[in-house]
């Protein structure tokens, strides 16, 4: 047995390749929906409703690093 307490780093494991998620091919979020939206616009960027959860995550990293957003 560990002597690690997984509340100790509670986002460890918190970032996880969206290829590997298990819900990665479900429809978007409406969160992810309406953050995509905001940030197509931002960038001046097509807005595609049909992402999936997956899909629609890589491309709101790839949009908030154009539009400056989500960045530390």
């Amino acid at each position: 047995m560990t002597d690690q307490n997984p509340k100790d780093h509670p986002t460890g494991n918190a970032e996880k390749n969206p290829d590997d998620w298990t819900t990665g091919d479900e429809a978007m979020t409406g969160a992810q929906a309406s953050y995509l939206k905001t940030l197509s616009e931002e960038a001046n960027e097509e807005f595609d409703d049909s992402l999936t959860k997956a899909d629609a995550s890589k491309r709101i990293d790839a949009l908030q690093a154009k539009t400056g957003r989500g960045t530390d």
